[in-house]
């Protein structure tokens, strides 16, 4: 067989494996502006499980500001930034803020213990499935999402915030202390 017709086939099996595998990777909902492109969008709403068990839902918190932060285990700069999230949530729980720490693709073993091991007290959800990574078209761990009081999209940052950066995105939209 000559190369030409070997380079044919690998080029027809490349193409054809492109086009099988590529939907699995395509979400109608990704933007390509990662988490910051569903901003004033109203935000996906995903039944998913706590690292409990108990079933948990975005749509519980209508009314509150919600910080959502993506994270995982293995991610580094997650494990940096989660004692600032803690410190968020204590100093705005009573302003109606709540911190939800969305582990993605993990056990709810392995992220409770994580959680555990850093002291964190705020609810962490188990997207098994990383159906919010995949939304907000997150380009990596961490990713926080702001979600506002009606359920739409405020902000949205790829990689670690430190707290003074927490605080600044969230104080304008609390009451006073």
């Amino acid at each position: 067989m000559s190369r030409y017709v070997i380079w044919g086939i690998a080029a027809a099996v490349l193409a054809i494996a492109f086009v099988v595998i590529a939907p699995f990777f395509a979400s109608p909902t990704t933007h390509a502006a990662g988490p910051q492109g569903l901003v004033g969008v109203a935000a996906p709403v995903f039944a998913l499980r706590d690292d409990r068990g108990g079933a948990v839902s975005l749509g519980r918190y209508r009314g509150r500001i919600v910080v959502m932060n993506l994270w995982a285990s293995w991610c580094p700069p997650c494990r940096a930034e989660m004692p600032d999230l803690q410190r968020l949530a204590n100093a705005y729980t009573s302003r109606g803020v709540v911190v939800v720490g969305v582990n993605e693709g993990e056990s709810p073993q392995r992220a409770r213990a994580f959680a555990d091991s850093l002291k964190i007290q705020f609810p962490i959800w188990i997207d098994g499935s990383q159906q919010y990574g995949r939304t907000y078209a997150a380009l990596g761990l961490p990713t926080t999402v702001i979600v506002d009081a009606k359920g739409v999209v405020l902000r949205g940052f790829d990689g670690p915030l430190t707290f003074a950066q927490m605080h600044a995105a969230i104080a304008p939209l609390v009451r006073p202390h």
